[in-house]
């Protein structure tokens, strides 16, 4: 069975659809790739790849979508909620099938050596690439964003970058580039447009402010919302580790902590391609699945797929 790793590349345009077309051209119609969702929000403008691929296909794609996005994205002209510090803001390359943590840091250092020596763009390895304690973190590393990422590599003992130059790209900024496991991107949104409450909810929520470990969130402000409301606050949300922080925890614990304001949640929104497992978590979760005993629930022997899955195996 071939080996694959999963990239979920983040970029920093989500309201031009031309350039978020020739972006994800990188990953179509490429030998030994797949992409697997294009997901952009206007209000983030960001745009997120998914894709899963043979190690080497799928590290070339991605070096060609860098040359892209340094075509078409000016950050000197960039305005959106998300936090950004490059054109190409982070990259990271998951275990997917028959693949270690330690080959998708391989294949991210590969990269990042590439990125450096072919575009001129100072690359930070983070999370299980990280050169450093401080550089594991992504938000550690974005924290002043492309403004402010000029000044903060001013000081070379703490953020001299792991490959590039040591002063950032004029138009493309930085990129963080590391192995990881898998993460969902969480959001909700809720029944108001008061963003004090969506940061106060986020600082609740999240492991740096005292919440919960594996909960990384801020508050974003939608405009021109789908539901008719002209703005919607929303919490959104990393989760770092699905099998310790369950998305229901999650969205359990913004509901809980809406009440306080008399705020309710609108609606959830998952963004890109996330395991199988976290939603069945959530499905055994709110339907109050049997946890023990004879008629506890079995993933495994009582989803349908799970078999299917196993007789295509057998069949290759």
């Amino acid at each position: 069975m071939k080996k694959l790793l999963e990239t979920v590349p983040n970029y920093s345009e989500g309201r031009d659809m031309e350039k978020v077309a020739k972006i994800a051209a990188c990953f179509k119609n490429r030998k030994g790739v797949r992409l697997l969702d294009c997901q952009t929000d206007s209000n983030h403008n960001r745009c997120v790849i998914t894709a899963v691929g043979e190690p080497e296909a799928l590290k070339n794609a991605v070096l060609d979508s860098f040359g892209v996005a340094v075509e078409v994205i000016d950050l000197n002209h960039h305005e959106g909620q998300h936090p950004r510090m490059g054109a190409v803001d982070v990259v990271p390359f998951i275990p997917c099938r028959n693949t270690t943590v330690e080959e998708a840091d391989a294949i991210a250092k590969e990269l990042g050596k590439e990125v450096g020596e072919k575009y001129g763009i100072p690359v930070f390895l983070y999370e299980d690439s990280a050169s450093a304690p401080h550089r594991q973190n992504l938000a550690k590393i974005r924290k002043g964003q492309f403004e402010g990422m000029a000044e903060k590599m001013q000081d070379k003992e703490l953020w001299t970058p792991d490959f590039g130059p040591d002063h950032i790209h004029p138009t493309a900024g930085v990129v963080a580039i590391g192995a990881r496991m898998p993460l969902i991107a969480f959001n909700i949104n809720l029944d108001t447009d008061n963003m004090e409450i969506a940061n106060a909810i986020a600082n609740a929520v999240k492991n740096i402010r005292g919440g919960y470990h594996f909960i990384k969130a801020i508050g974003v402000e939608l405009n021109d919302h789908y539901s008719g409301r002209p703005t919607v606050a929303q919490v959104s949300m990393n989760l770092v580790n699905y099998q310790k922080t369950a998305v229901y925890r999650a969205f359990e614990a913004v509901k809980m902590e809406a009440r306080r304001y008399g705020v309710n949640v609108l609606e959830s929104e998952i963004v890109g391609v996330v395991p199988m497992e976290c939603l069945i978590d959530c499905a055994a979760y709110y339907l109050q699945a049997c946890c023990f005993g004879p008629m506890k629930f079995d993933p495994q022997k009582q989803i349908m797929e799970n078999w299917l899955l196993e007789d295509e195996e057998e069949e290759n």
